[in-house]
């Protein structure tokens, strides 16, 4: 077998602008060579386990590989399960069975961090001298800055660790999301007039607990891919105004913070609904009210604050809002 492929590595946890740019890059180059793109990446984050402790993550597997689709239209990913095997093996092990012999590399492309084998034993001068011998190109890229630093995924969790959703989408090119499955709950919202779409045990970052003006999207059906598993067809649903908090005005306060989605101008029987929902910006703090009138009447502020937010954005072409 002929070794054909442009090969990129990473975790590519979120997809950012900075990464964009450089899928963008390999499938220029790759068409320019005349070689199959495709991408290395790993699930679970190598830090779970490597037991360092893994942050908080951007985005699941089937949205990271929606977004890299995006990127470089056609690219073949490959998912490798991080194990403690995995993990352990050679610098050596690792070009000869997964670059060379799985992938077909002919050139590779990492980022200037990149490490690999057993104790990140390998950098990229040990690629290139692998390369040398076997006979593929290495190549580390430059990071995407701007005027505050590089473009990162720290950076993103960072904004968003802070609120800023606007600095996160800065980067992220797109408002982050959240994602999960809308479960039944007390419906109290639906006695103060405004009813909500629970959903808890949200996987992606959360922001501080408050209130945001977002953007949902339902997926409408998963898709089975042949190497890298499901992949979600997300179409836009509605704009709204969402609470992620532990609602400490009602006597039954969450112990864990809960998503509850107020969808403007929809009446859709969502239960059971797979939804996805952008955060464009943060409107306010969470915090207690005297009673649920006070609630009410706030909820009504929030909302109204959100639809000036969202007057103008417009879905993509492709069906999603982001």
């Amino acid at each position: 077998m002929s070794r054909d492929a442009l090969v990129v590595i990473g975790n590519f946890d979120g997809v950012h602008l900075g990464h964009q740019s450089l899928l963008g890059e390999v499938g220029r180059e790759a068409k320019e060579r005349g070689l199959r793109a495709r991408m290395l990446t790993f699930e679970p984050h190598p830090a779970v386990t490597l037991g360092r402790g893994a942050p908080p993550r951007l985005t699941t597997l089937s949205r990271k590989l929606e977004l890299v689709d995006r990127a470089c239209r056609g690219i073949d990913v490959v998912v490798r399960a991080f194990t403690k095997e995995f993990a352990s093996q050679s610098p050596e092990a690792f070009v000869r069975d997964v670059l060379l012999n799985e992938l077909q590399v002919r050139m590779v492309l990492v980022g200037q961090n990149f490490r690999f084998g057993k104790g990140r034993a390998g950098g990229i001068d040990e690629l290139k001298a692998f390369g040398a011998e076997h006979g593929f190109e290495a190549r580390a890229e430059t990071l995407v800055s701007d005027e505050a630093g590089a473009w990162s995924s720290s950076r993103v969790r960072e904004n968003i660790a802070a609120g800023d959703m606007e600095s996160a989408a800065d980067i992220l090119g797109r408002p982050h999301m959240l994602s999960g499955e809308v479960e039944r709950g007390d419906q109290r919202g639906r006695t103060i007039g405004f009813p909500t779409c629970n959903l808890p045990g949200v996987t992606e970052a959360l922001p501080p607990n408050g209130v945001y003006a977002v953007l949902v999207d339902r997926v409408e059906r998963v898709e089975r891919v042949e190497r890298d598993g499901e992949r979600e067809v997300p179409t836009a649903l509605a704009r709204g105004v969402a609470n992620l908090g532990v609602r400490p005005t009602v006597k039954d306060a969450q112990p864990a913070p809960l998503l509850e989605v107020h969808l403007f101008d929809t009446d859709a029987d969502l239960y059971g609904a797979s939804l996805r929902v952008h955060l464009v910006k943060r409107i306010r703090a969470e915090r207690r009210f005297d009673g649920l009138d006070a609630l009410k009447a706030q909820i009504a502020t929030d909302a109204e604050a959100a639809r000036a937010v969202l007057a103008d954005a417009e879905p993509r072409s492709d069906g999603p809002w982001a």
